[in-house]
């Protein structure tokens, strides 16, 4: 009160009813967590975090996903840039390369029984992250699920995301917005409720523009 009469409520300052803006910010805090996370996870193993990377992917791809520049385009970075990581991969005996039987000019990658064995130590890099989601109530978890996926074909469609092998950009998916029911995946022909939907399907076909 001033002289009987009530203070004037204090405005926000510029910006801060920007929800956009806070979300990317939001992103972006958790990447540089997650960043570094892999960073340390991958410096106890005397591996940059482009090497653990490649070898977490060579343990999990499909063949089909095991040449350099499949790796580059699926991490989002320049092929030289895992063309080196793989040397010094090879080099450290965790990975060897393979002639690829569908290219004779080409070659795949695999892990030694080493690699295997260090990329098995780096699978619970993010644990600390992922028992942090666990905290979140399950529908919660479901709802992020649906409303990442949407903003990764966004992304994906805007130039930023390079390859998104998500149920959302393939040509199996079928979904049923606003409806009630699960959607469907024509290949597996299964319904797919939200917990089901795939960041990186090993099966993906990307659906026409």
């Amino acid at each position: 009160m001033v002289n009987g009469e009530a203070a004037p409520a204090r405005a926000l300052p510029p910006g801060s009813r920007d929800l956009d803006t806070k979300l990317v910010a939001a992103f972006e805090r958790i990447g540089q967590a997650l960043r570094f996370e892999l960073r340390e996870e991958a410096r106890r193993h005397g591996l940059t975090p482009t090497q653990a990377q490649i070898l977490l992917r060579v343990g999990s791809e499909p063949p089909a996903r095991l040449r350099v520049g499949a790796l580059a385009a699926t991490l989002d970075v320049r092929q030289p840039t895992v063309s080196d990581a793989v040397a010094t991969l090879e080099r450290k005996g965790l990975v060897e390369r393979r002639p690829d039987p569908a290219d004779a000019r080409a070659a795949t990658l695999r892990l030694t029984r080493r690699g295997g064995e260090v990329a098995d130590r780096l699978d619970a890099w993010d644990e600390r992250a992922r028992a942090a989601v666990r905290r979140l109530p399950e529908q919660d978890r479901e709802r992020s699920l649906v409303l990442l996926l949407d903003l990764i074909v966004n992304l994906q469609r805007a130039g930023v995301v390079g390859v998104a092998r998500t149920c959302p950009t393939c040509r199996f998916f079928r979904p049923r917005p606003g409806a009630s029911g699960a959607h469907h995946c024509a290949l597996l022909d299964l319904p797919l409720a939200p917990a089901d939907l795939r960041l990186d399907c090993p099966e993906h076909e990307p659906a026409a523009a």
